[in-house]
């Protein structure tokens, strides 16, 4: 009995290691996000350039996303997530001790390599660490709650930071992080390895990553190289090529870094269609807001990372469970298509916001639809990514979609904050002030961050089922005669898929497909608990 305590309790703690190390990761984006006026000032930066503070560490991180799952599967879970964590924290040492532009951006480039290995494998971890279904939904509640929380402590631990000492501690307060990380990894997780690792597509990783890097240097050179110059086309037409060539490569290699076969599936490819035109709406947001509060409004570091408190704080709400009641309630599209529309509606309103905006008025109703929007649409479009895709895929699905999100976010902000920048330059050679030109550059990236909002939301309510379906492979067709069984993942899931939704043969026989009442569903819910029993009772047997 000690023994089993012990061990539970160290997995537990293991859990909370884990939670820390891709808070860690989490934190680095909202923090950064606060210090950016300060770094354009002590390095100056120009607003286009600037971009690359956030872009070249989104570049890598969504590039080797996927390939820093497949290295854990065939190096060791447990050894890369220590490497990842060790360059993570020695590129943030290099980012906080940058004295130049160039130095700065490279090592946000190492830390997206080292944070997309962290995050990649913390996931599978924390999978391979609870298999039992009611302890692996505890878990992930809490993986999800920390990771939502974490855009709250860290626009207000980056305002803190860098008001009170200066913007190159929002990087040195990883150190010790890290190193706290490191050291109770080692003590408390064991090695862990795939029985048959895939084999890394190192070559699609390489291509689709540097065909986006040389799409957003494009992007964001072009105002001042021309749009119509040698060197813009030339890099757009070399980035096109790179794509080309890595969806060959996707379409011929053994084990892909993005299985094209995945997007046959219409819920696949609507999810990552959306999640691009998302996130680069919401990356823009983030990027452009901080700097109309601090540049037009005039606001302290401090106050920048209060005024995002509102919108982190509701995201972290839904994280904790309101979300999920949603999607019980009303299926998977009407949440995505309603929380989108609200993300676009926070958008527009900061699109209308004065040179003189007050914050009760012109940024907190903005802030609070933003976070209604987008804690509504998270764990709907992540769930429509996965809805139809047999489970042995799913991890490959889920890490698709988080890399259409970082790599729509990179191109997202890279356009809009050109944009902004183009139309800021109008505006002064109009004879415009210099506080109306900004406004108006930050109102176009607005406006168009709607527009990409309301797509979404629109794409998402015709294409989307109405109601999340069963995986594939959630009830294969039995044999005649004989009982289907449903897979593991479909006895875990049933109790939180919608009413008459259920792949278990009780639960769809006793609701008929209907929607029923609340007391209804909770006797659905005790028979779906019965029947979850019965089939772990069942295939406990005939494994022995």
């Amino acid at each position: 009995m000690t023994a089993m305590f012990d061990s539970s309790r160290k997995r537990w703690l293991a859990l909370i290691v884990l939670c820390l190390g891709d808070l860690m990761i989490v934190l680095d984006t909202t923090i950064v996000n606060v210090a950016l006026p300060s770094i354009r000032e002590d390095l100056a930066f120009t607003e286009t350039s600037l971009v690359w503070v956030v872009n070249a560490y989104m570049l890598t991180y969504g590039g080797f996303l996927l390939l820093g799952g497949r290295l854990g599967d065939l190096y060791g879970q447990r050894r890369l997530f220590l490497l990842g964590t060790t360059l993570f924290t020695l590129a943030s040492l290099a980012c906080g001790l940058a004295g130049s532009q160039g130095l700065l951006v490279v090592a946000r480039a190492v830390q997206g390599l080292g944070g997309a290995v962290v995050s990649a494998i913390a996931l599978s971890l924390i999978m391979n660490l609870f298999t039992e279904p009611v302890e692996r939904a505890k878990a992930m509640g809490i993986y999800g709650f920390v990771m939502a929380g974490g855009g709250s402590v860290g626009a207000l631990l980056g305002g803190l930071l860098t008001d009170a000492l200066s913007w190159h501690w929002v990087f040195l307060v990883n150190i010790p992080i890290g190193a706290a990380v490191y050291a109770l990894t080692v003590a408390l997780l064991q090695e862990s390895r795939a029985p048959a690792a895939a084999r890394l597509d190192v070559g699609g990783a390489v291509t689709v990553t540097a065909s986006l890097m040389l799409a957003v240097y494009a992007v964001v050179n072009g105002n001042e190289a021309g749009w119509t110059s040698t060197q813009t086309l030339a890099l757009l037409c070399a980035a096109a090529v790179l794509l080309a060539l890595f969806l060959a490569i996707e379409a011929r290699v053994r084990d892909p870094l993005m299985p094209l076969r995945l997007f046959r599936l219409r819920s696949v490819a609507t999810a990552n269609v959306v999640g691009i035109l998302w996130s680069a709406a919401m990356f823009a947001w983030f990027f452009v807001s901080a700097l109309y509060l601090q540049l037009v409004l005039g606001y302290s570091a401090m106050q920048v990372g209060l005024a995002f408190l509102p919108a982190n704080l509701i995201m972290a709400a839904f994280s904790l469970g309101l979300s999920a009641k949603m999607v019980m309630r009303f299926g998977i599209r009407v949440p995505l298509a309603a929380g989108l529309a609200l993300t676009a509606a926070g958008l527009a309103l900061f699109a209308l916001s004065p040179a003189d905006g007050s914050f009760a008025l012109h940024v907190l109703p903005g802030m609070t639809l933003l976070g209604i929007g987008c804690g509504m649409a998270m764990n709907p479009v992540l769930l429509a990514a996965m809805s139809d895709v047999p489970q042995s895929e799913s991890g490959l699905a889920s890490g698709v979609v988080n890399t259409s999100f970082m790599m729509g976010g990179a191109l997202g902000l890279a356009v809009l904050a050109s944009l902004a920048a183009a139309r800021t330059d109008r505006l002064l050679a109009f004879g415009a002030d210099s506080l109306a030109a900004l406004n108006g550059g930050y109102h176009i990236a607005f406006a168009i961050g709607a527009v990409f909002a309301a797509a979404a939301s629109l794409l998402s309510a015709a294409l989307l089922r109405a109601a999340p379906q069963p995986a594939a492979n959630s009830l294969a067709p039995a044999p005649e005669g004989e009982t289907a069984t449903p897979s593991p993942r479909a006895a875990t899931a049933c109790c939180g898929s919608p009413t008459g939704s259920c792949p278990l043969p009780r639960c769809r026989a006793t609701t008929g497909g209907a929607t029923a009442g609340r007391s209804g569903r909770t006797r659905i819910a005790s028979r779906c608990r019965a029947s979850r029993g019965a089939w772990t009772r069942t295939s406990s047997t005939g494994s022995s």
